[in-house]
């Protein structure tokens, strides 16, 4: 407890030094300051520092914990104002490196006797240093299995021996983040209860989304397993370039890969030299990372340039895997729902979508966004889809969604900040660049896609499982109806016998309503499908036969329960 309570002491110190005291009530931390205040040999903010340049250098004093929420926390324009997204982009991890026996030590620990594999040829300089972790070069002798499957430099090419990049995570620094994180949240939730604008920015969910983002990034297995999900995805895909992990060598303290090396993609003289054309490598990599949102699903939440390189083969080479995005079915649904929206210029539809996107209820108290995103959607009308500012657009939604303080689930928030991301980088290769144009082809596939044969068929499967599901439910539901009525929860009197009709008619309309909804869906459905793509509908009868068993089997099924029940 005693070391929980200096980190405390520390956070007050800190805020108090960088002018931020007036914080500590809302955090309920005004105990813990003392009365003759802090020493003075520490860093305080230059005269006249802004707020944001507060709250940043304040944050780099704090350490690394809250060095990674800010940075996480910069690229929410959702939530956070500008100025302080802007400022908090600037903030770097400082920490200093481990020593050399400190990582041999800690391979030894994790490897046994397979350690001797790194450890004779492992440089003891750092390729890199993080708050987590520390990166080393070294070699490692491929056992026949490895050299069989294809290791550049491997057993084929004559040589037994391939380039590889040790992670090693530093010793102690999971408690060091448990603790921080814990404290953390208490925080947050101090500032929910306290400040109506800490609560507007839902701070606890964001320290919780934190919290399990960077708790990941200690696992270096869950890396591993994200570099081979990659690997798998881009399986054939002769542009890109997934290292190979070497699974013997790696645990949730070490990670062991294939190293990548070739030009960085914002080194703009290497790529001159090596007569590399900065447009199209810029269209490629962005490419490369539209797939991974649009087709895959399966996405790199961190593509700054330094995890990209071209190399000698033309092909890009990708590294740190540590934070990813998945994007859910659900999501995608929102996602198309959205981008129609947009291009049949219906901001009702647009609102619908977007605020359920956010996980709040679409039933009223968004008439005053669902117009401000007319004018957005206006603004931009009869233009195609390739001349519309994407990053723009987004800029301007994540204000609104500040202003009706709405807040995106977490892998949304991903996916609009490596959209931002592929755009900068794009923009940094080629400065005509733009990720519209790249990004028609993956939407128009996803809203095809969404009106395929395949995804009618799953619709109508969904449709009829909620069918069933209602017709089970819905005798409960109406006894817990007819509970509450009988313990007087409500002031409306029935006889019994009226009371018997009005259950009887009420299952009777809901049977109707089912059926009618899974009967309109099916024909303005196939309707659509039948414009959209005739060519693939030529053969329809079957699919949409085999679709149609299984929603009126489910119906059926719905119908003779409700009916069961009712007697």
């Amino acid at each position: 407890m005693s070391a929980r309570r200096d980190r405390f002491r520390d956070i007050v110190e800190t805020l108090t030094r960088h002018g931020l005291g007036f914080a500590l009530g809302t955090l309920g931390l005004d105990r813990l300051r003392p009365a003759d205040g802090f020493p003075a040999q520490h860093r305080r903010p230059p005269r006249g520092a802004s707020l944001p340049v507060r709250v940043r250098l304040a944050i780099e004093d704090l350490g690394a914990v809250y060095i990674k929420f800010g940075q996480i926390v910069s690229t929410r324009t959702d939530v956070l104002p500008p100025e302080y997204a802007t400022e908090l982009a600037k903030l770097q991890d400082a920490s200093p490196p481990i020593t050399a026996a400190e990582v041999r030590a800690v391979i030894t620990e994790e490897l046994g006797t397979a350690a001797d594999r790194l450890l004779a040829s492992l440089d003891d300089a750092p390729l890199a240093t993080g708050s987590i972790g520390q990166a080393h070069c070294g070699r490692i002798t491929l056992d026949p299995e490895d050299a069989a499957s294809g290791v550049p430099g491997g057993a084929a090419a004559g040589v037994r021996r391939v380039d590889v990049v040790v992670k090693v995570r530093r010793p102690g620094v999971v408690a060091q983040v448990n603790e921080d994180l814990e404290i953390m949240a208490e925080l947050a939730k101090r500032a929910e209860r306290a400040s109506t604008r800490a609560a507007a920015v839902h701070l606890a969910a964001l320290v919780d989304e934190f919290s399990q983002t960077l708790r990941a990034e200690l696992d270096y297995l869950q890396e591993a397993r994200n570099v081979e999900h990659f690997a798998a995805n881009f399986a054939g895909d002769g542009r890109v370039h997934i290292p190979l992990v070497f699974w013997d060598t790696t645990t949730a303290r070490v990670l062991t890969l294939e190293r990548i090396r070739g030009i960085k993609v914002n080194d703009a003289a290497a790529l001159r030299e090596a007569g590399i054309d900065a447009g199209e490598l810029a269209r490629r990599a962005c490419n490369v990372l539209l797939k991974m949102v649009f087709e895959d699903g399966f996405f790199h939440a961190d593509p700054h340039p330094g995890n990209f390189f071209v190399e000698a083969d033309g092909r890009l080479g990708i590294i740190d895997f540590g934070m990813v995005g998945q994007i859910s079915d659900s999501t995608r649904d929102q996602l198309v729902r959205m981008l129609a929206a947009v291009v049949d210029q219906d901001a009702g539809r647009l609102t619908t979508a977007l605020v359920r996107l956010c996980g709040a209820q679409a039933s009223g108290g968004f008439g005053g966004l669902q117009t401000d995103l007319g004018r957005l959607v206006d603004r931009y009308a009869g233009r195609p889809l390739a001349e519309i500012p994407i990053v723009a657009v987004l800029t301007e939604l994540a204000a609104l969604l500040r202003q009706y303080r709405l807040r995106l689930p977490r892998e949304t928030a991903l996916l609009l900040k490596m959209l931002v991301m592929a755009d900068g980088l794009g923009k940094q290769l080629d400065p005509g660049f733009e990720l519209t144009t790249q990004l028609g082809p993956f939407t128009q596939q996803m809203i095809l896609g969404s009106l395929s044969p395949e995804a009618l068929a799953d619709r109508l499967k969904k449709l009829g499982r909620e069918a069933l599901r209602f017709g089970t439910d819905a005798p409960e539901i109406m006894r817990r109806v007819v509970d509450v009525l009988e313990r007087g929860g409500i002031d409306i009197h029935f006889r019994a016998e009226e009371l018997d009709r009005l259950m009887d008619k009420a299952e009777k309309t809901g049977n109707r309503i089912v059926a009618g909804l899974i009967t309109a869906a099916l024909i303005n459905a196939v309707g659509e499908l039948v414009s959209a793509q005739p060519d693939r509908w030529r053969n329809w009868p079957k699919t949409l036969f085999t679709a149609g068993i299984g929603g009126v089997g489910a119906l059926g099924a719905y119908l003779a329960l409700t009916s069961r029940n009712r007697k």
